[in-house]
């Protein structure tokens, strides 16, 4: 898939067995629409972890940065629904990040993804972001695969616990963002053995233990889908 817009949200969190069909419908038939609704949000995908059974990734693709701090976004924020203030203590261990799109390779709407999220060693930013770019775009076009992003945590200055932050407790926060989608996982799972291994980061400038998920496609809405352009 190709991002849509120049940036994104990005997230991972647990849910519990127990919350798991409420949280399902609250975040696809409400949350979701919500979402869509707001003025700068093109896309939002959920994915399920196929190696965590509590685990999801969520991601929201912005029209620009600037949708992080807008008013209409910062509202919903601070004023969830009753349903969503139900919700949102079951989001566990959340690690939510503000991003600018540095790279989007590819199109269209995959099954399988893998995200992995890493940082760069002090001085060496810059030569990883250049090695991350060219090996994301060779991969993107490859039989089995159908995209490769790189997003950057940027947080708006003026940012500060919303309401729903607050709810929740504290979130985390990555800091870079690999994603990698596509038909088939097992081509996914040796793009992640090699070039984009651990080891491989690594001797390009990444710092130690990079984290990678692995994860499928569960649910998918645009704001045409709730009627708004």
């Amino acid at each position: 898939m190709s991002l849509l817009g120049k940036a994104a949200v990005a997230m991972w969190w647990s849910v519990r067995s127990e919350q798991r069909s409420e949280f399902g419908d609250w975040h696809s038939h409400e949350h979701f629409p919500e979402r869509m609704s707001i003025p700068g949000f093109r896309r939002g995908s959920r994915w399920t972890s196929t190696t965590d059974a509590e685990g999801f990734f969520v991601l929201y693709e912005l029209e620009q940065h600037e949708t992080l701090s807008s008013k209409g976004y910062l509202d919903r924020l601070d004023a969830p629904t009753p349903w969503s203030t139900k919700m949102m203590p079951h989001h566990l261990g959340m690690v939510r990040s503000q991003c600018r799109v540095a790279a989007s390779f590819g199109g269209g709407i995959a099954c399988s993804l893998a995200t992995i999220r890493l940082s760069p060693e002090v001085g060496r930013a810059a030569e990883l972001q250049a090695h991350l770019l060219d090996t994301l775009g060779a991969l993107a076009s490859q039989p089995g695969l159908t995209g490769a992003h790189l997003l950057l945590t940027d947080t708006p200055r003026t940012s500060s616990p919303t309401t729903e932050q607050q709810i929740r407790g504290k979130d985390g926060a990555a800091d870079w963002i690999v994603l990698l989608s596509g038909y088939d996982p097992e081509i996914i799972e040796a793009a992640i053995a090699s070039p984009l291994s651990p080891s491989s980061l690594g001797a390009l400038g990444a710092q130690d233990n990079p984290m990678i998920g692995r994860y499928r496609l569960g649910f998918t809405m645009t704001p045409q889908d709730v009627g708004t352009s």
